[in-house]
């Protein structure tokens, strides 16, 4: 499956705080599912940890970014090794809807629907607050999601520092923002 005007193309925003990125990943709907449900396939794109579907449920997210990027490729300064946040669902509908708080990052919004042998994956991150929460969530997203694109389609995932920080460039000029110095 190839659809790159899609897959390749940058968020937007929506309203001045809210983030939306659309994907068309391989399906089927519960396949790309599980990568968002199941903590080790998440693990592999995203953030580790375990979830219990369940409206009002808390769950916690373990990002650990050297994971996902190449040896030669280290993380930017001011950033862990680790972080972790837990966040609660407001609202989970398998195989189609997760929608989370993310302490002082806003509200997550998956989406997915089938389009033919394809499903059709929609973020909304909402209550984004500030130009850098901006820059840094929608390079964020988008390098996770290359990298979700990566492993649904059985490919080698792209380094996520690398990628990020071109990104975070990329958004700050689409956007019109300066970059913090």
């Amino acid at each position: 499956m190839n659809t790159p005007a899609l897959n390749d193309s940058y968020g937007r925003l929506v309203e001045p705080t809210t983030l939306r990125l659309q994907r068309l990943l391989p399906g089927p709907i519960e396949r790309v599912w599980a990568y968002l449900s199941d903590g080790e396939l998440r693990r592999q794109w995203l953030a580790a940890g375990t979830m219990d579907l369940q409206p009002g449920a808390s769950f916690e997210l373990v990002w650990r970014n050297d994971e996902l990027s190449d040896a030669d490729d280290p993380r930017p300064e001011g950033f862990g090794a680790e972080h972790r946040a837990t966040c609660q669902f407001i609202e989970v509908a398998p195989p189609r809807l997760m929608r989370y708080l993310w302490p002082q990052v806003g509200e997550v919004c998956i989406e997915l629907e089938p389009q033919g042998r394809g499903v059709l994956l929609t973020l909304t991150h909402r209550r984004l607050s500030g130009e850098s929460q901006v820059l840094s969530v929608s390079a964020g997203w988008h390098v996770h999601l290359l990298r979700l694109q990566a492993l649904t389609e059985g490919r080698t995932p792209p380094s996520l520092w690398r990628h990020w920080k071109q990104l975070r460039q990329d958004y700050a000029k689409q956007l019109g923002v300066s970059l913090p110095a």
